[in-house]
């Protein structure tokens, strides 16, 4: 007996097939895109770490295998790019963090014009970051900016010079520059967390007599710690890859004194035309941060369960 003689056994196996198919149908576009501007460059850049890619020599582009990432492992300037990178990623989110705390538990007291003062905190959020560094550096420019001479009166420095040509303080030029940049993500995201907190549980710690410090280290940040561990960990992957700023305002100067992995691939890939090892210290900076990652995951999951 076959299908044929039973139209309407095919009828419903077809609907069976249309039905299963729908969801991926719809979803189709979607995955095309990703697949097309995410996997597909994603895949083509991993492939370049094992291939001499340079574009000023036209014989290049064959299979080299684990060459690049042999050449890394002497390659002194690249340590010396990892360490700055450590140096520049732990000192930014960490001092946007204590800053977008303190705003985020500022601004979630009402007072009059807090609206006002939530758009100025905000604020530098929205100025693009090649015009931040740029800023930022004119501002520590003897010539035409105030900071040199503000920090010379203050003893910070023994004359108003450029700290940004120091270097020993070139680094915390660009620091300064993000710090001033990214506050706003943590101030933004922990006072949405700061709001969904229940108002019952701080009037009920108060009529226990907790005291402000108390409340913050048994209720806000225990309610705070999920939120502040995905917000470090985004901040954390987001500046390590963030070579904008150090590009305008140092170059990676003076003498690779600023420069960080994410501008030394910027050096390989667009001054050097070496895309190949270019593509091997982004493979290894990949791994280092997908490493990263997992702990902070799992980290906040653990925070979540206890909660």
């Amino acid at each position: 007996m076959t299908l044929a003689a039973h139209p309407h056994a095919v009828r419903p196996l077809r609907k069976r097939i249309a039905d299963a198919s729908e969801p991926y149908l719809y979803s189709a576009p979607a995955l095309i895109l990703i697949i097309a501007v995410m996997l597909v460059p994603l895949a083509l850049g991993i492939s370049y770490a094992f291939r001499d890619i340079q574009l000023l020599n036209p014989f290049s582009g064959g299979f080299i295998g684990l060459d690049h990432f042999r050449a890394l492992g002497e390659d002194q300037a690249f340590f010396r790019a990892l360490r700055n990178t450590l140096w520049w990623t732990g000192a930014s989110v960490f001092l946007q963090f204590i800053f977008g705390l303190i705003l985020a538990l500022l601004l979630d007291k009402p007072f009059a014009g807090r609206g006002l003062a939530q758009a100025l905190v905000f604020l530098p959020w929205a100025v693009p970051s090649f015009l931040a560094g740029l800023n930022w550096a004119w501002l520590f420019n003897p010539v035409i900016g105030p900071l040199p001479h503000w920090m010379h009166a203050l003893g910070i420095l023994d004359a108003p010079n450029n700290i940004l040509s120091d270097p020993q303080l070139a680094m915390w030029g660009p620091i300064a520059a993000n710090v001033w940049w990214g506050i706003p993500f943590f101030a933004i995201t922990l006072l949405a967390a700061l709001q969904a907190i229940p108002r019952d549980l701080y009037e009920a710690a108060s009529i226990d007599g907790a005291g402000p410090v108390q409340r913050f280290l048994s209720i806000t940040l225990p309610f705070l710690a999920p939120t502040i561990a995905i917000t470090i960990l985004l901040r954390t992957v987001w500046i390590s890859n963030f070579a904008d700023l150090i590009v305008v305002m140092t170059n990676g100067g003076p003498a690779d004194r600023t420069q960080i992995v994410a501008s030394y691939i910027f050096t390989q890939a667009f001054k050097r035309l070496d895309f190949g090892y270019a593509s091997a210290i982004a493979l290894v900076l990949l791994v280092l941060l997908l490493a990263y990652s997992m702990l902070i995951v799992l980290l906040r999951q653990t925070l979540l369960n206890k909660g």
